[in-house]
């Protein structure tokens, strides 16, 4: 997998700033009209007044906070460039984590020497950059070079590397959901993906994986149907993380794996259609959070559970007007087999359920393009039984700077999902989609379940760079999932 490159904490050295070789990124306040702290103070010096003109500019002036401006091959060093970063005087992790992204979208086989000083916020200024670094390069038979060594200079560099240690954890976790959704359906079988999450036993993680037989004797009539016009064979892969009170309920995170969505016998048009790849994008998060938990060692319980199939048109591919029975008993007429991720995650709701009678449940799909025209890339959609719960994971993912969007719910919306030959439709037209949607999974809730389902299919995959994340994955929801966890459940 692509792991976050290293960055280490060092103490202020005035004296090598003047030899590094690499590019060189300052930080400078906000409010600041010439250079402030023993670091911006010795680059002014060495570089006969560039950095106190720079600053003093129009061009700073228009700089927004976290942007930055680069002062190319400055005389006086041996840098090939200073990039000069606005960052905020408040105490403002959003800003201080898009500063370090400034950076990370820089950085190259040089290395970078990060002149930090007392800068408010380094470790969430190193998180930002670790994230915006990533790139993706598994299925590229020629490489970019590496990046090379990035380091902070800090007046207090201890300190800071202490903060980082558990958001480097979650930055692994972040891009452990990226390489997911990135991979093509070719190599992220679903067999392959329950290997990956099986080799997490080694950072702690319980993981089952169940096969098709014992799907079948559960009952899992919804989402063995999707997957039976493919030659992959569907699985439910259970991830525990055991870190609260020995015999306390867990916490439920569900995610849907469609490992390649071409809508089945509903096939879906060509155009685009290579992105389904990332309909795997909620079990994407859901391995991402859990991998997160194992390496922070967070003290909760929390399962994770994923339904990974694929969904295939073949002659044993299941048709429109198949009526199939759920785990929970219920039956439903599939009127579009490109409603598939609802019938998955109906199955492995209940299972998760019946199972492990969580304390509260989250499940995450890329669901709908309803909730993209609604709410674009910017939001996920949140859909909700349970305010408490709800606002627990807005005010997580706001925190944590991802965007999400409570969406309604109610009967008249549910009234339009049902069948006349079985208990229910898989979809209820195409007004209001992403919301029958939500009524369908929710008909699979237990009513003293509190419960959230995240429609992710506008921001699981972008087209554009984000502040983050360059363009392909993002990796949304683990941060957010991973504060709501360390928030409202750690012991």
């Amino acid at each position: 997998m692509t792991l976050p490159h290293p960055i280490q904490f060092v103490e202020t050295d005035l004296e090598a700033l003047a030899s590094y070789t690499g590019r060189i990124a300052l930080l400078v306040p906000d409010q600041a009209t010439s250079a402030r702290g023993q670091g911006a103070r010795r680059l002014n010096r060495l570089t006969k007044g560039a950095v106190n003109r720079f600053l003093g500019s129009d061009a700073f002036a228009a700089l927004k906070t976290g942007d930055a401006a680069e002062i190319g091959w400055p005389t006086g060093l041996e840098a090939e460039a200073i990039q000069v970063i606005k960052t905020s005087t408040r105490k403002d992790v959003g800003l201080a984590r898009k500063a370090g992204a400034a950076i990370g979208a820089k950085a190259g086989k040089s290395g970078v020497l990060v002149v930090a000083g007392t800068a408010p916020l380094a470790a969430e200024i190193s998180f930002g950059l670790a994230l915006r670094a990533y790139a993706f390069e598994a299925r590229k038979s020629r490489k970019a070079d590496p990046v090379g060594k990035i380091s902070m200079m800090l007046d207090n560099p201890t300190e800071a590397a202490a903060q980082a240690a558990p958001l480097a954890a979650l930055a692994e976790g972040v891009f452990f959901t990226r390489d997911l959704v990135n991979e093509p359906a070719n190599i992220l079988t679903t067999t392959e993906f329950a290997n990956r999450l099986a080799a997490m036993r080694d950072i702690g993680l319980e993981v089952e994986v169940l096969e098709e037989d014992k799907l079948a004797e559960l009952g899992m009539g919804a989402l063995l149907g999707v997957g039976m016009g493919s030659e992959t064979p569907s699985k439910v892969v259970v991830m525990q993380w055991k870190g609260g009170t020995e015999g306390e309920a867990p916490f439920a995170l569900v995610g849907k794996g469609v490992v390649f969505d071409t809508g089945g016998i509903s096939i879906k048009p060509a155009g685009g259609m290579e992105e389904m790849t990332m309909d795997m994008g909620g079990a994407g998060v859901v391995s991402g959070v859990m991998r997160t938990l194992a390496l922070r060692k967070a003290k909760a319980n929390v399962v994770g559970l994923v339904g990974l199939v694929e969904n295939m048109p073949d002659g044993k591919a299941q048709r429109p007007g198949d009526v199939v029975t759920s785990m929970k008993g219920d039956t439903i007429e599939v009127i579009n087999t490109d409603a598939e991720g609802r019938l998955v995650l109906a199955d492995v709701l209940w299972y998760a359920q019946e199972r492990f009678k969580p304390t509260g449940m989250i499940n995450l799909a890329t669901l709908t393009g309803a909730i993209i025209v609604a709410l674009g890339h910017e939001n996920t959609g949140v859909f909700s039984n349970d305010d408490a719960l709800c606002n627990a994971f807005l005010k997580a993912a706001a925190a944590e700077g991802e965007g999400a969007w409570r969406m309604p719910m109610g009967d008249a919306y549910d009234a339009k999902l049902k069948s006349r030959i079985a208990d229910m439709m898989n979809v209820g037209g195409r007004d209001g989609g992403a919301i029958t949607a939500a009524q369908f999974l929710k008909r699979f809730v237990k009513p003293e379940t509190p419960w959230c389902h995240l429609d992710i299919a506008g921001t699981a995959l972008v087209k554009a760079p984000t502040t983050l994340a360059p363009k392909g994955a993002t990796g949304w929801g683990v941060m957010a999932l991973d504060r709501l966890i360390r928030d409202k459940f750690e012991v």
